[in-house]
């Protein structure tokens, strides 16, 4: 058994540091500019997610909550995980994201997240980190729960469990019930960033070609972001009460301007989506369902 198959292992169940995350109607505003909202600066529907006095009545993006633990991603990025395991920060990237909600968001709100390592896969190219991150309001309550996994490259091939098999979740053979496109603004991961995600691999060139990327590269959370808009807007009329749940693997990377394009398939388990690069017919977004109400 090598050494770093001995810390993956010790690393299971151990709790990160507690996160107190504080929001309020700003920085609300400003993570739905960070994933492109409003699609037109004349649409009600959308100025209710970026203007606190819109006649729609403000609302809270349902996608939101995946910035709370914004504190593990800055603890991440320092290159040392618990056990003492060193790797290079540019190396990390997000590979899965899965966020339930449990009660829609108020616009301001006290939020404290509890992270816990829940498992540790060896996935031969690099290891796979999966945190399960609860978040409760200032009663106690749990109002949201993220789970994220993140893939360090080339920290991999140590003989650790692989991990399940995942579970398939494919576009339908069919045409899309919905189609979004939507282009990204070429500083869009600058703004992103504003919402607390600082990794230099979206804004330091220099930091992006560590990691083997000829420019910064978006956030894979803003394309989340982007995509679960549009099935908000799709199939919840804009209604993030009607927004239960959504995950996705981030398949692909997406350059700050490209354009995303967002096919989307209405079946029983609740909204599948996929979500791809028009400029390089690339898909970013993989393994992706929505459930609405």
């Amino acid at each position: 058994m090598t050494d770093l198959s001995e810390a993956a292992g010790a690393m299971i169940g151990q709790a990160l540091p507690e996160i107190t995350y504080e929001y309020n109607e700003r920085d609300v505003s400003l993570y739905a500019l960070g994933v492109g909202a409003p699609a037109g600066v004349t649409d009600q529907d959308e100025l209710r997610f970026v203007y606190e006095l819109s006649g729609s009545g403000f609302r809270v993006l349902p996608t939101f909550p995946a910035v709370f633990p914004n504190a593990m991603i800055r603890e991440l990025i320092k290159g040392e995980l618990p056990g003492g395991v060193k790797f290079n920060p540019m190396m990390l990237v997000h590979g899965e994201q899965r966020l339930e909600l449990k009660a829609e968001l108020p616009p301001a709100a006290v939020i404290t997240c509890k992270p816990v390592i829940s498992a540790v896969y060896d996935k031969g190219s690099g290891m796979v980190i999966v945190l399960d991150v609860p978040c409760y309001d200032a009663s106690g309550r749990e109002i949201v729960m993220n789970q994220s996994s993140m893939f360090i490259r080339g920290l991999g091939g140590y003989g650790g469990d692989r991990g399940p098999a995942s579970a398939a979740i494919s576009p339908p053979d069919r045409a899309p019930d919905a189609v979004a496109t939507e282009q990204t603004l070429p500083q869009q991961a600058l703004i992103y960033r504003l919402s607390g995600d600082i990794n230099p691999l979206h804004a330091d060139p220099m930091m992006a070609a560590l990691g083997g990327f000829d420019r910064p590269i978006l956030h894979g959370l803003s394309t989340f972001g982007f995509a679960g808009r549009a099935v908000l807007k799709h199939f919840c009329e804009n209604n993030p009460a009607r927004f239960r749940s959504i995950k996705a693997r981030f398949a692909g990377h997406v350059f700050p301007g490209e354009t995303l394009v967002t096919e989307m398939w209405r079946e029983a388990q609740g909204v599948l989506f996929q979500t791809s690069v028009a400029e390089r017919g690339t898909v970013v977004l993989s393994h992706a369902l929505v459930t609405v109400a």
